[in-house]
């Protein structure tokens, strides 16, 4: 049984008036938007995304998430983990030259293994498991390994996506919506140059989402029907995706914005890193005042979205290490807020790191002692409280 779907009946009864606004007015008006606050499809989930199958090329020597760290987050009162996984990190292929087609149906069984190990930790500890292509075949939104084609593009990388999905959901086809998700592809975009982090990048054309979204998930639910599935917004995660609305896929959206905060000197997300203004929150950066004010109208197609009844959760968000404590965590408590008080649950980029809540690296931190790690205390307080 589908944990996640409501009674049809029910929902369209609750969402008429909604229905009815689409219908004479093309869109929800933001009053009405408000006046209904329709309880999310999805389930608050509050957790982490786990990085230990995010880089194409295994690093052994980087310590993995462990039965401890998932038991600390559950004794915490957090629910959920997501697993960004790039698809050669479990693949068998020559890694001395650049992969072919047909390698990436090449599976390391040993590392197929490796995630389930987590995967079954994690159940382990009662936390909800989204797993994700994070580079999916023929899309990253990272440079950084080359791909044979394009996934927006190309009928074999469409196919090999649509391959890597079914296997994924039939390996857990007998587990229930409450455990387990699969989120498609990690903040799809179309772009110039795959191999250059910084090449212009533009939205996924509607249609070709669309079309790419309905099979990948006719590929998962062909394994059982009831699978959840996700989308990434549009834009690199920014945008809701208004084509795939009836196609019963929940949608994930980001909590970046604004990049000068959430990525301020981020060598990967932005150029000239050393010529930016300070961060402020609230207060004129650059050229912009930044406040809560242009967060609620960030977020708000999102709270519409989930009003017409679709499912929204915030898949990744946080800010890396370098913008300054105070400001980043003013800045957070209001993304948090707005999610929050929406019915939307999150996952912080990442547990272990220089997003994360233990061992960061920030300059600007009394850090607490942890089982030997160093524990931002205050970023998890705000997280508890969201």
């Amino acid at each position: 049984m589908n944990t996640m779907k409501p009674n049809r009946r029910i929902f369209l009864k609750k969402t008429g008036l909604a229905s009815c606004g689409i219908m004479l007015a093309g869109k929800i008006s933001y009053g009405l938007s408000q006046a209904i606050k329709a309880e999310n499809k999805l389930p608050k989930w509050k957790g982490f995304n786990l990085l230990d199958f995010f880089s194409p090329n295994p690093n052994p020597s980087r310590e993995g998430t462990t039965g401890e760290h998932l038991k600390w987050m559950a004794d915490w009162g957090f629910d959920f983990v997501r697993i960004p996984m790039a698809y050669p990190s479990y693949l068998k292929f020559d890694r001395s030259r650049n992969i072919t087609p047909d390698e990436v149906y090449q599976i390391d069984v040993e590392a197929i293994d490796r995630i389930d190990h987590l995967v079954g930790m994690a159940h382990k500890n009662n936390l909800h498991v989204s797993l994700n292509l994070h580079r999916a075949p023929g899309y990253c939104v990272n440079a950084g390994f080359f791909e044979p084609y394009n996934l927006w593009t190309d009928k074999e990388a469409q196919k090999a996506f649509y391959w890597h999905w079914q296997m994924w959901a039939k390996r857990y086809k007998n587990l229930t919506s409450d455990k387990i998700s699969f989120d498609l592809v990690n903040e799809p975009s179309m772009r110039e140059d795959m191999n250059d982090q910084h090449s212009k990048r533009s939205a996924v054309p509607g249609e070709t989402y669309r079309k790419v979204a309905k099979k990948a998930a006719a590929a998962i639910r062909k394994e059982n029907p009831n699978h959840l599935v996700v989308a990434d917004g549009n834009s690199v995660g920014r945008d809701v995706i208004p084509e795939i609305t009836d196609l019963d896929i929940a949608q994930s959206c980001r909590g970046y914005h604004p990049g000068i905060i959430s990525h301020y000197k981020a060598p990967w997300a932005m150029k000239d890193v050393d010529n930016l203004p300070e961060p402020k929150w609230p207060g004129q950066v650059g050229d912009q005042y930044l406040s809560r004010a242009m967060l609620e109208e960030f977020y708000q197609p999102w709270i519409e979205l989930k009003n017409q009844g679709v499912g929204v959760h915030c898949g990744e968000c946080g800010c890396w290490n370098k913008t300054p404590h105070d400001v980043f965590l003013a800045w957070f408590g209001d993304v948090l807020d707005i999610l929050s008080s929406n019915g939307i649950g999150f996952a912080l980029w990442e547990f272990r790191g220089s997003f994360g809540v233990l061992d960061s690296g920030r300059e600007d931190v009394a850090y607490e002692d942890w089982h030997g790690h160093k524990l931002d205390r205050k970023l998890l307080d705000l997280m508890r409280k969201a």
